[in-house]
């Protein structure tokens, strides 16, 4: 930034940076922040003004750049902000810097312009790569968690797990049940897999197909899979789409693919002293029930 327009903006930063709250927070109804309470708007509005002094000043901001993009992503605030919030700065000090001088000029005018761009416009392209990093970071966290909470494998009890499934299932989705199965199946040395379906909300032709080939590789790894949760309106959509699901067992609730599960492991289930009970409470709460 030009040495002379330098020295106007920081002897008068204090009205600079009054100047551009009032335009801010007169932004404020009706946008993007009109639900945001006041003094956090108004705290964050002058941790950002801090951030752009620093910048011209060259000595480290009490809060970085990445620390206050971080911190907006956190508050759930859009990019916009940062971006209106610096374009309403430049207009101000423009305005500022022009109402000091008796030149009118072009020339002078151009200057002005320039040098408060070359100050702003760093701080525009710094604040949203941070910005984008920081989201593109949390995202990826986000995408991680969600992916290990999309098909999970529990083992309830020797040689039986349950994959609980929620939510509408993709090509993408099937493809991490198919791993997770086939890992989790050796991991625990299950012989019985329970695949539960209650919480998928529709079962169509692709859905019943990745389900199939999910059991096949089940069968070929020499454990048997169960498919259960299969409510009235599910089984009249599998058999007017015609899908075959005779090759491998299938059940209306948990609590009876679990029965089944342990006659095929060669158990059952023995009512002594109230314990047959408990076992059925712990799969109703497995299947939300």
């Amino acid at each position: 930034m030009d040495g002379k327009f330098k020295k106007i903006v920081i002897d008068n930063s204090d009205t600079i940076v009054h100047m551009w709250l009032d335009e801010v927070d007169s932004l404020k109804d009706g946008n993007y922040t009109s639900s945001i309470s006041d003094e956090l708007f108004e705290n964050t509005n002058r941790e950002f003004v801090n951030v752009i002094f620093s910048s011209i000043q060259k000595q480290g901001a009490s809060i970085s750049l990445e620390e206050f993009s971080e911190k907006l992503i956190n508050l759930g605030w859009p990019l916009s902000y940062i971006t209106d919030g610096l374009q309403v700065f430049r207009r101000v000090t423009v305005d500022y810097i022009l109402s000091q001088s008796d030149q009118v000029d072009s020339t002078y005018i151009s200057n002005v312009l320039k040098s408060v761009d070359m100050w702003v416009e760093p701080i525009i392209r710094q604040l949203v790569n941070e910005y984008s990093g920081s989201w593109e970071h949390i995202v990826s966290l986000q995408r991680v968690a969600l992916q290990e909470l999309s098909a999970p494998l529990i083992p309830v009890m020797d040689s039986i797990t349950v994959m609980p499934l929620i939510g509408t299932i993709d090509t993408e989705r099937a493809k991490l049940i198919m791993e997770n199965l086939l890992e989790g199946v050796i991991r625990h040395n299950a012989e019985v897999v329970l695949i539960d379906i209650t919480g998928v909300p529709v079962v169509d032709t692709m859905v019943a197909h990745h389900i199939i080939q999910a059991a096949e590789a089940v069968r070929l790894i020499g454990s048997t899979c169960i498919l259960v949760g299969i409510r009235p309106e599910i089984a009249q959509t599998i058999v007017n789409l015609g899908i075959d699901l005779g090759k491998f067992p299938t059940k209306s609730s948990l609590r009876k693919g679990f029965t089944a599960a342990l006659e095929i492991t060669n158990r059952k289930v023995v009512d002594l002293d109230g314990k047959e009970e408990s076992i059925g409470r712990m799969l109703d709460s497995l299947n939300g029930e």
